[in-house]
């Protein structure tokens, strides 16, 4: 009985936190302006959904295992493209 209440709570809860994601990095992939992303909290996330995408594995919990891999992933790819951004940023100063 705990186990469909927790599943009740736990798959709605994995739902929207991941869908919360998928307008930023939309918008991140569309537009490539990254300026209001922080590189080193996007990465502490980034490293935060991994170990918890790799709790959910080791307790077998299907909604954390879900909801951290799709968050890994659309998380990750903010991430790549912010470390992008600042990379050319970074080489257009140089040139100067």
């Amino acid at each position: 009985m705990i186990a469909q209440w927790s599943e009740l709570v736990g798959y709605p809860a994995a739902f929207l936190t991941t869908v919360a994601f998928v307008p930023q990095a939309w918008k991140s992939w569309r537009s490539r302006d990254l300026a209001g992303i922080s590189l080193p909290m996007y990465a502490m996330f980034t490293l935060g959904v991994a170990l918890w995408l790799a709790y959910g594995l080791v307790i077998g919990s299907l909604p954390i295992i879900l909801a951290n891999a799709v968050t890994f992933l659309l998380a990750a790819l903010v991430l790549c493209l912010k470390v992008l951004a600042v990379r050319a940023k970074q080489a257009s100063s140089d040139r100067r």
